[in-house]
């Protein structure tokens, strides 16, 4: 069967993994096994991506990303470099809690900055927005903004990337599209 994916010489791809169409995969990276790509998804140096991970469409990983088992990214998803995720709670050396890895979803469109930290267990909502070194330590909302340590949410997202700015009816207009969004019971919808 013909490879229809990139991996530089210096990258491991391990058995038993899935690897959509056009992704790459670059230099010193390791897909450990059983892991399920989407396709044209580009995987930065130097990252590790754990047993059974799962990465949709479109999905862009940069340089020195660890992406733990537990981890599912829907399509369109950011990861800055060097951020990383975890999969255990209350993680010991001397003990052994393969069986208990914790699920964290990045849903579509997510982008999560350089150096962040997402403790395992919460979502990313779509669309939303993790800046550079922030420590996520609970849920985040579709197109929330949120930064710090702990993060906390300071603001809202268009699915552009651009923060709204909501009017006094809670309507904002994303100054690079004619999309406009919806400020409703401390939630966000995109309009139409």
């Amino acid at each position: 069967m013909e490879k229809v994916y990139f991996a530089h010489e210096t990258a491991v791809v391990d058995d038993g993994c899935k690897i959509g169409k056009g992704t790459k995969i670059w230099h010193f990276t390791h897909i450990m096994p059983n892991c399920k790509i989407g396709e044209k998804c580009n995987i930065g140096q130097n990252v590790v991506v754990s047993p059974e991970v799962i990465l949709g469409n479109n999905v862009k990983v940069q340089n020195n990303v660890s992406i733990y088992t537990g981890v599912i990214c829907e399509d369109d998803v950011f990861l800055g470099p060097s951020m990383v995720f975890t999969n255990i709670i209350n993680p010991r050396s001397a003990v052994i809690r393969k069986g208990q890895y914790v699920k964290t979803i990045v849903r579509k469109g997510a982008s999560i900055g350089a150096n962040a930290t997402i403790v395992c267990g919460y979502d990313i909502g779509k669309f939303s927005f993790i800046g550079a070194g922030a420590v996520v330590t609970k849920e985040v909302l579709p197109y929330a903004l949120v930064v710090g340590n702990p993060a906390r949410q300071v603001g809202w997202m268009s699915e552009y990337g651009h923060r709204l700015q909501f009017d006094e009816d809670g309507i904002a207009k994303c100054p690079e599209s004619s999309e406009k969004y919806k400020l409703e019971n401390g939630n966000v919808t995109k309009l139409g």
